[in-house]
């Protein structure tokens, strides 16, 4: 730390779709500010957050700490610190796992205070850590909620777990507490751990108790635009009854410049990571195809889909002649991280995709960026995770939607119902999909009249929305960057009263 002043720490949640916005956030909070601010997590996180920076080396402004965490004393595999490469159920002890982290942050905090004086202007924690309210309360410092996803579907997730409204209704179809009434939710946008919660299983128990205490913050950020979400921001802020900023999208700067991508883009983005194709070949295989021709398909760094949905998506996709890149793992039931098998495929399936040039099969990951960003690219099979979504969004290409867990089938139901920009093709890996259902929504939505022309005049005025929020140009300031202004101020306040308070309290001793 040396002789330099930390004014705000931050503590991301442990998957890397939390770090990353994380340390987007700080650097743009310190381009504005000139803040030194230290990000704390578990030491392999912290590695993989010294991986995005430039030859590893980390800017004089930012400070990375490390937590000490044991994963093998809370039941996970030996350096297991973040959600990648774990199944559903590792998952969830990794969540409880992570208040383990109280003390030595509060330590950290300790130790920040002694040698500076004071402690800093606030800590900015993830959603899922609301312990952090009671630490900053006895560091005499404000927290702030970070939400990494967008309103409505953060909204969602809190109310789902807070009230649990499934088990109050004999219907499969449920009104959350927070949405107004026409918001009709059913019990097929629940993975399948959320449809069993009862208020007495260990995921009800932590994520009550978490996203109560988070409920009791200073404040609230959000990665989001005040243009994109009209109804999650209201009903959240309805909710909550306390400031929300909507400070994102937190995308790539050349993403929202519309300027062409360095090849070390999406490398930065998943540092650590083995490309399945370099960016320079992805982008020459692209550049053969016609304009918003080529469908994209990803299910994010941790998901893959079954064996039989496996099968039925390739099937279709051959039959519908739209050229495609698929990020492909191995199925549901098998190791991530092994060779991928072609008898996962139909026979002969690669080659013939080779050979008529009309896919593109990588393995692992993609360089995502640059495919979003590239001419060619009309549309987007993702499994609705935030950043990917808004990755999309900000490039004008539409969503063909297949959730998988967390809040994503509640950003799919806010794409189809609110923003008219996604047709959903299916929900999780349990469901079962045909060929022929692959082959017409691919239909409906790559097509350049009816329905995907309505999506993609919709989704071109998204893009513009997102540009013009994040726009800082002289006295012209988007919406993004003048709630970052006024969470700024609004901590400086805040900080002031804190401190005038003290003072009066000494005097009144």
């Amino acid at each position: 730390m040396g002789s330099q002043q930390i004014d705000i720490v931050m503590l991301p949640f442990m998957a890397h779709g939390h770090l990353i916005p994380f340390l987007s956030l700080a650097t743009q909070i310190h381009h504005r500010t000139g803040f030194n601010i230290a990000i704390a997590n578990t030491p392999l996180n912290i590695q993989y957050l010294r991986s995005a920076f430039h030859q590893h080396q980390n800017p004089p402004w930012i400070h990375l700490f490390e937590l000490p965490f044991n994963s093998a004393g809370h039941g996970l595999p030996p350096n297991s610190e973040n959600t990648e490469n774990l199944p559903l159920d590792q998952i969830g002890k990794l969540v409880i796992s992570s208040v383990s982290l109280k003390t030595p942050f509060h330590n950290l905090l300790l130790d920040i205070i002694k040698k500076q004086g004071k402690p800093p202007l606030c800590i900015i924690s993830d959603v899922f850590f609301g312990w952090v309210v009671e630490v900053a309360n006895i560091m005499n410092t404000v927290n702030i909620t970070f939400a990494t996803s967008g309103a409505y579907g953060t909204l969602a997730l809190f109310s789902f777990w807070l009230n649990l409204p499934h088990r109050k209704t004999d219907s499969e179809v449920f009104n959350l507490p927070g949405f107004p009434e026409r918001c009709k939710f059913h019990v097929s946008q629940l993975h399948e751990f959320m449809r069993k919660a009862d208020g007495n299983d260990s995921w009800s128990r932590f994520l009550k108790s978490q996203f109560s205490s988070s409920l009791q913050s200073f404040g609230w950020l959000t990665n989001t635009a005040e243009e994109l979400e009209p109804l999650g921001l209201d009903s959240l802020r309805k909710y909550t009854q306390f400031p929300v900023w909507p400070i994102g999208p937190l995308l790539h700067k050349q993403l929202l410049n519309k300027s062409p991508l360095s090849s070390s883009s999406s490398t930065r983005q998943h540092a650590g990571k083995s490309p399945g194709i370099s960016a320079e070949k992805c982008v020459e295989w692209l550049d053969m195809h016609d304009l918003a021709s080529v469908l994209y398909i990803s299910f994010g760094s941790q998901n893959t889909v079954s064996r039989s949905q496996m099968m039925e998506l390739a099937i279709g996709l051959e039959k519908s002649w739209t050229p495609f890149i698929w990020v492909i793992r191995p199925p549901l039931g098998f190791d991530l991280k092994a060779e991928f098998r072609s008898e996962w495929l139909p026979e002969g399936f690669e080659a013939r995709m080779k050979e008529s040039n009309q896919g593109l099969l990588v393995k692992n990951w993609a360089p995502q960026l640059e495919i979003l960003s590239h001419k060619s690219t009309g549309a987007f099979l993702s499994h609705c995770g935030w950043n990917s979504t808004m990755e999309s969004l900000s490039q004008g290409v539409k969503i063909i939607g297949w959730p998988m867990a967390a809040e994503q089938a509640f950003n799919s139901k806010m794409l189809v119902d609110e923003m008219g920009v996604s047709v959903e093709l299916t929900r999780g890996v349990q469901s079962s999909i045909s060929s022929e259902k692959v082959k017409e929504v691919i239909g409906i939505v790559m097509e350049k009249e009816g329905k995907g022309g309505d999506m993609k005049r919709k989704v071109e005025e998204i893009a513009h929305q997102i540009r013009e929020a994040v726009k800082d140009e002289g006295n012209e300031k988007g919406s993004s960057i003048k709630a970052k202004d006024d969470f700024i101020s609004a901590i400086k306040t805040r900080k002031q009263e804190v401190f005038s308070a003290s003072i009066l309290d000494l005097s009144a001793n």
